[in-house]
């Protein structure tokens, strides 16, 4: 199949804000998809409510548009009643950590065969650019007219503790990255975990004065370096991406499976 058959190309052009990252990571996300020959009938993707929760409306998989923050949820339920499927969930910065933070964390510790997508773009954008759990410290929103002062979360460090197999960190800087560590996730039998730094040049970028969108993407590009790197070193300050984890672990529905056959025989 090609990419545009996993499109609904009816509802295109998009209606994120020009210059927006998440058109980026939905490009990615099907090429992720086509390189992996999946057909659309394998495909369940849930989303909650959010500018990154719009991707389900452009694809053309078996969709859930859910409720805020609780797209986990509803993703556990359809993997339990249908294992053989592959879930994808992408997430903004509120439906992962901040109303879905509880939901994030217990999907991991669960070890849910799944993918989260947490678009990081450091803002609320659907609402009016509040900050998020990701913003961070010394940040302009229109509820912090005084800048923030909250420390924001480490998607990755979080996804680590709670017990996530799979965890990644890529952005809109380094599409064929983002491609490859999709790829990954989406096979990887487990909670997989995909963080993807991306600018929201409406909200964020204008706030803070950092500029148009491709002045964001170039500072993925200035900001960030790989695993391990020299430069990491040399600069403490630069954001780490590339895959962190990637474990084996008993998986959720394979172990729940297992009661249900214990319980049947015990019945019998």
């Amino acid at each position: 199949m090609a990419v545009k058959d996993y499109l609904r190309e009816r509802f295109l052009p998009h209606l994120w804000c020009p210059g927006c990252g998440h058109g980026e990571v939905l490009g990615g996300l099907v090429r992720a998809i086509e390189r992996l020959g999946l057909t659309k009938n394998e495909i369940v993707m849930v989303s909650g409510i959010g500018c990154s929760s719009r991707i389900s409306g452009y694809v053309d998989f078996h969709t859930l548009h859910t409720i805020h923050g609780r797209a986990l949820a509803f993703a556990t339920g359809v993997k339990i009643a249908r294992p053989e499927l592959k879930l994808i969930v992408p997430m903004g910065d509120g439906d992962a950590l901040a109303i879905g933070g509880n939901h994030f964390i217990h999907a991991a510790r669960r070890n849910l065969d799944m993918t989260a997508l947490v678009m990081n773009n450091r803002i609320y954008g659907m609402t009016g650019g509040q900050f998020s759990p990701l913003s961070g410290e010394d940040v302009s929103a229109t509820t912090a007219p005084y800048r923030t002062i909250d420390r924001s979360f480490d998607v990755v460090e979080l996804a680590r503790a709670a017990g996530a197999t799979f965890v990644a960190r890529s952005t809109t800087f380094h599409v064929q990255q983002m491609i490859e560590i999709i790829e990954k996730a989406i096979t990887h039998k487990g909670f997989s975990v995909v963080e993807i730094l991306s600018q929201c040049p409406t909200y964020f970028g204008r706030k803070n004065k950092i500029g148009d969108a491709a002045e964001m993407i170039t500072w993925f590009k200035d900001h960030t370096t790989p695993i391990g790197s020299k430069a990491k070193q040399e600069n403490p300050g630069l954001i780490e991406r590339g895959i962190f984890v990637q474990k084996e672990e008993p998986e959720y529905c394979e172990e729940y499976e297992k009661v249900v056959a214990r319980a049947k025989g015990r019945r019998s």
